[in-house]
């Protein structure tokens, strides 16, 4: 049944917008944590400290070892350092992740100095200064034991200041082992800026008010609650992030938890049997737990502004170039069928806020203005000259001016009218999060020719990895494909 012309902007309101509960926001909002630059800097004073000793040791020795020079000594020792410390950047140590017992820290300060000491040892060979085995073997031992230590203290540290740093408080849905296990990981793991605050059992199977962290001592706990999972629950503890550690629920528990979750307009992440029915955007290992979130990557404040000013400066340039042919196809229109040339439409935007969409018409006057799209050229709803339009996208060029005053822009999901978004689930509401566009990849791809709300995975796909890159080649793209009729 097609929608009234008469829509308000509140009649979808509580099928396109979630409740938002203002708080103060979490450590999304807040500067990028200086612990992992502090951590590259006490690694890489360890490292030319440990070096710089073993070889002033070797030195003093003067056993059949090789006497370095003062300024050597100091040269190998920042060349090692620096080598060190870029070979476990780049095996992921000073990323916003942990482990329990921080095994994977000791493993990759292993792998790495090790692997350092090796290519010293070739670049010396090669110019003539090899460094000798005896010194070899010594800052194998002696710089991991150092490196081992100071990572062991920074810890320490870093945990403890955790707790006078804002952090994301999460809730963990599930008292299995997965919920146990990932309460002890992210007890564990300060850097990634999860405090688990409760736990929820709806199960009413334990008789336990608080459940401990595994591990040699427990000292960690985190309150459990026999209760359902409900708004008012995660709202109690200030949740920032809902973690579903169950992997028997049935798929009306999960909708019920997603629908908790939404109505408070918080992230949810899946620990071991992610719902498929859900977007899922990033995926951590928690030591072995696969844990996947609904997180949106974090997109620097260049993208959004960029995006703005091409759509601006790309919408007035071809408003220019292109009002010759704007003008003929409003005469063609007009000399096609009776009615004005333009057709204004109230889809629904960004947030479910409603704005007009401007198109010329290729349908006759007395068609339904709110109607499922024609699909087929031969619809008698269309007129010829709407049959040229339609075919060529030429029927879209009035929405650069939505583009020009900031309703739409160039690239993002098409806009749905009124009634189909009134029907749309938890999952396909999430293509109301960002601007809709004139083109994207469901224009492109083979199942144009479905409705848009069916195919949902092409906008989730652009709405998580969306970027400049990306929207410029969409638009060439669209380009290429319009140039060849295809579109």
């Amino acid at each position: 049944m097609a929608a009234p012309d008469f829509v308000t902007s509140t009649l979808y309101s509580d099928t396109t917008e979630p409740l938002r509960v203002v708080r103060p926001r979490t450590s999304r909002e807040t500067p990028r944590s200086a612990m992992p630059v502090l951590e590259a800097i006490a690694d890489f004073l360890v490292c030319a400290g440990g070096l710089l000793a073993t070889m002033a040791l070797c030195t003093l020795l003067q056993a059949e070892i090789a006497v370095h020079s003062t300024s050597s000594l100091f040269g190998l020792s920042a060349a090692f350092a620096v080598v060190t410390v870029f070979l476990m950047h780049r095996d992921g140590t000073y990323r916003s992740s942990g482990s329990l017992l921080q095994i994977r820290a000791t493993e990759r300060a292993l792998r790495a100095t090790l692997q350092a000491l090796l290519l010293l040892w070739v670049v010396g060979w090669l110019l003539g200064q090899p460094l000798a085995w005896q010194e070899l073997v010594l800052a194998a031992v002696f710089v991991p034991v150092l490196l081992f230590l100071a990572k062991l203290a920074f810890f320490r540290v870093e945990r403890r200041a955790r707790h006078k740093n804002r952090v994301e408080r999460v809730v963990i849905y599930g008292t299995g082992e997965a919920g146990r296990r990932a309460l002890s990981t992210l007890l564990q793991s300060p850097r990634l800026k999860l405090e688990p605050v409760a736990l929820i059992d709806d199960s009413y199977t334990r008789a336990d008010d608080e459940i401990l962290e595994m591990g040699y001592r427990g000292r960690g706990s985190v309150p459990l609650h026999h209760c359902a999972l409900t708004p008012s629950l995660l709202r109690s503890v200030q949740c920032d992030l809902l973690m579903v550690a169950r992997s028997d629920l049935a798929v009306d528990r999960i909708e019920t938890a997603l629908d908790a979750a939404n109505q408070l307009d918080l992230e949810v992440a899946f620990v071991d049997g992610p719902y498929a029915g859900e977007q899922l955007t990033e995926s951590l290992d928690l030591d072995g737990l696969a844990l996947t979130t609904t997180r949106q990557h974090r997109r620097s404040w260049f993208y959004p502004r960029a995006k703005r000013v091409l759509d601006v400066v790309a919408s007035s340039v071809l408003l220019c170039l292109l009002a010759p042919l704007l003008f003929l196809i409003a005469i063609l229109i007009r000399l096609d069928s009776p009615g004005p040339a333009l057709f204004i439409q109230k889809r629904v935007g960004r947030n479910g806020a409603f704005f007009d969409i401007y198109k010329f018409r290729s349908m006759h006057v007395g068609a339904a203005k709110y109607a499922s799209s024609p699909t087929s050229s031969s619809d008698p709803r269309i007129t010829r000259a709407g049959r040229i339009l339609r075919r060529l996208s030429l029927d879209e060029l009035p929405q650069l001016i939505n583009v020009l005053i900031g309703t739409m822009t160039l690239v993002g999901p098409r806009p749905e009218m009124p009634f189909i978004v009134e029907r749309y689930d938890s999952r396909q509401r999430q293509r109301l999060g960002v601007t809709p566009g004139i083109t994207g990849l469901w224009q492109l791809s083979a199942d144009r020719s479905f409705p848009i709300h069916r195919n949902i995975e092409y906008d989730l796909y652009y709405i998580r990895h969306r970027n400049l890159s990306m929207d410029l080649a969409i638009l060439v793209h669209t380009l290429a494909f319009a140039m060849c009729g295809g579109i």
